[in-house]
């Protein structure tokens, strides 16, 4: 699912084409895209665009008559910028916002369709989108303590939950959990002050790393690659690969369609941690550290 990073990037290339622009077509692709009937999708038509932002993951298109598009592209969905007029691709393609200078397109790729579209009116509307998450460049680190010990919960499960945190997924999480030298299964009440320092600082770092990062990569382009796996990060989907710190193989906790990547010399005192696969399978022959799995 796009975070931060790639949303914000996703943001500043669209304000950059489409703010002053009028939206002078939507062709919707997939019906299950669209979300609202009030307003019905047709009063966009014609309208303005006035500013483009950033919700949480979720981006806001507002346009004229205080009317707002937002788009919550969830795992698999992504934009791209082509010119006006471009045929909204058949088996991926959701939806194509046509303007004068180009046409933005929505696309969604594997079998499960979560991406949505939704038209509402009137600032007070976009409500219903806020879930609530600090945000952690805005926010000093009273603020930052504050959230991060109002539940307690693992740090992997604090810093995704976007009741708590804004716009912070299963990637950046990871790469943020590495840089801070702290377990993804860690309580959050059970951390001292200087971690909770440690945890507040590698959060801004990474946020602010990986977005310049990526919008270094585009340039004045379009962003093209928008993904959750890149060959830069530290341990994020590099299971077995060496941690960049101190070369030892990545590990993994899998759980659902997810799993947390986290380097057991930096983060867990050596420690294996549980997957809950394997672990279930293997029982006793679990190898409970990592000298135990390198020596086996």
């Amino acid at each position: 699912m796009p975070e931060l990073p790639d949303i914000t990037v996703y943001v500043e290339a669209l304000a950059a084409r489409m703010v002053g622009q009028p939206l002078e077509r939507m062709r919707i692709a997939k019906p299950f895209l669209l979300r609202s009937v009030d307003p019905p999708i047709s009063a966009a038509t014609g309208k303005r665009v006035l500013d483009v932002r950033r919700l949480g993951k979720r981006i806001v298109v507002g346009l004229e008559d205080d009317l707002f598009l937002v788009i919550h592209l969830m795992i698999a969905g992504r934009l791209k910028w082509l010119p006006a007029s471009a045929k909204v691709p058949g088996k991926y393609g959701l939806a194509a916002f046509d303007f004068p200078n180009g046409t933005l397109i929505l696309t969604e790729a594997g079998s499960k369709r979560r991406a949505s579209l939704w038209l509402v009116r009137g600032a007070k509307a976009l409500e219903q989108f806020e879930r609530g998450g600090l945000e952690v460049l805005d926010a000093d680190l009273d603020a930052f303590s504050d959230r991060l010990l109002r539940e307690n919960h693992t740090l992997k499960r604090s810093l995704t939950d976007p009741r708590l945190f804004s716009g912070i997924g299963n990637a950046y999480s990871d790469e943020i959990l590495h840089r801070a030298k702290l377990s993804p299964i860690k309580h959050t009440q059970k951390l001292t002050d200087e971690e909770i320092a440690r945890l507040f600082d590698a959060t801004r770092a990474i946020l602010v790393e990986w977005t310049d990062r990526l919008r270094e990569e585009s340039g004045d382009d379009f962003p093209a690659k928008v993904t959750a796996f890149r060959d830069e990060m530290a341990v994020h989907g590099k299971f077995g690969k060496p941690c960049p710190v101190c070369g030892t193989p990545v590990q993994r906790i899998r759980y659902a369609d997810n799993e947390t990547n986290y380097c057991p010399r930096c983060q867990t005192d050596g420690k294996l941690l549980a997957d809950r696969a394997l672990s279930r399978l293997l029982k006793q022959d679990w190898p409970k550290s990592i000298d135990e799995l390198t020596w086996s």
